[in-house]
């Protein structure tokens, strides 16, 4: 059985986003994985990484139960939405609390890369977006997909990343929606 963590990063209750999650969970529960997920509006830390890096800010609770449930994740699947090109603020100072040195990477001396302690996992994103896919990619460049996969969770270790880009939102037909649906039902299914 694979072990799936859903990490919900909509600051926002009862969105299109728990509708695609909630279709994630069941078709991966239908094929047997253990599923535990993480809602980010629902913790209780800090989003301000108000010490840096040479700080000494303490992990709130909900942030060490979060690096024990990405611990035992062999797949991480991420849903939120689009916002400004990238992502919403809670996504990323959720990032900067919990994807910490000597947790999620480690920098040793004299090399200018470091050890990426999370190797073995997978990930996906679900990102839903106002704007057209199509433009996002080819006008934007992606910024937000980037920035998740090759700047967080491939420099610790996380590898492949899967992407699921769903727009746009606002004009998209119940049928479309229903399709959206569908394809995370699947990919749930496939645990991947």
């Amino acid at each position: 059985m694979k072990n799936i963590l859903i990490i919900h990063a909509h600051p926002v209750q009862d969105s299109f986003v728990d509708k695609l999650s909630a279709a994630y969970v069941n078709g991966a529960i239908a094929s047997g994985a253990n599923v535990k997920e993480l809602k980010l509006n629902e913790l209780k830390f800090d989003l301000n990484f108000s010490e840096g890096y040479k700080g000494s800010q303490q992990p709130e609770p909900d942030i060490l139960r979060s690096q024990e449930l990405i611990d035992w994740a062999e797949h991480i699947v991420f849903f939120y939405p689009n916002w400004w090109a990238t992502f919403p603020a809670l996504l990323k100072g959720f990032i900067d609390r919990t994807f910490l040195p000597g947790f999620a990477f480690h920098y040793t001396k004299n090399k200018a890369q470091p050890q990426q302690l999370l190797k073995g996992k997978t990930a996906r994103l679900v990102v839903t977006m106002d704007s057209p896919v199509w433009y996002y990619y080819l006008f934007l460049g992606a910024p937000g997909h980037k920035a998740m996969r090759r700047g967080i969770l491939n420099f610790c270790g996380i590898r492949p990343v899967f992407i699921n880009s769903f727009g746009p939102m606002r004009t998209a037909s119940e049928s479309k929606r229903s399709r959206w649906i569908s394809t995370m039902h699947s990919a749930g299914i496939k645990m991947k």
